[in-house]
């Protein structure tokens, strides 16, 4: 189980920085200027969508055979890395017209629609199919999308102009494509 947690936590992380729900996350955050109410926000919407991918993903685990699973996940994850290296997903995302419900509420919605099929969204739902538990994959998952988006909402800025987005792209592109030979061995060994 910590495994599941640890190898989400830094899938989701990763897959984060510089991504469109990142940026998301700065632009309400300089917004409403309440980091508190935006990271609720974001951790109410992150929590639903990672617990319903990871509900999916264990479901998927109960009813395809094991090595299916496992070619399958292989294959997503390595068109993931080369989806994440050809930049795919550096659009920015805006804010939009913000209704007057506030802070909260404004962030969890547009987190929930943002992140809805998201690659890490997918990402949680393999996952959970390749370690077979719903709360390690959605914790690992929450915390990952909290760190990445914390830092967006508490660093802002600074952060943006101090860390280079191609190399972050790169890592994250190589975590991607690590997942996939990892899940390619274990379907070409089981």
């Amino acid at each position: 189980m910590l495994e599941a947690l640890l190898a989400t936590f830094a899938l989701v992380a990763a897959s984060e920085m510089g991504d469109k729900t990142q940026i998301l996350a700065f632009s309400l955050a300089t917004r409403y200027r309440k980091p508190g109410a935006v990271l609720a926000g974001i951790a109410v919407s992150t929590v639903a969508l990672n617990l319903l991918a990871s509900t999916i993903g264990v479901w998927l685990a109960s009813r395809v055979p094991p090595r299916g699973l496992a070619l399958a996940i292989a294959a997503l994850f390595l068109g993931f890395g080369i989806w994440t290296l050809r930049g795919q997903d550096e659009e920015q995302a805006s804010a939009g017209s913000a209704s007057s419900r506030g802070a909260f509420l404004t962030t969890a919605g547009l987190f929930f629609v943002a992140e809805l099929g998201d690659k890490t969204q997918v990402a949680a739902v393999a996952l959970a199919a390749q370690y077979h538990s719903v709360v390690a994959v959605t914790t690992g998952a929450t915390l990952g999308m909290l760190v990445a988006d914390g830092l967006a909402v508490l660093l802002g800025e600074r952060l943006a102009g101090r860390i280079p987005m191609r190399r972050v792209r790169q890592g994250t592109a190589a975590l991607f494509i690590a997942f996939a030979a990892i899940a390619l061995y274990r379907a070409l060994a089981g």
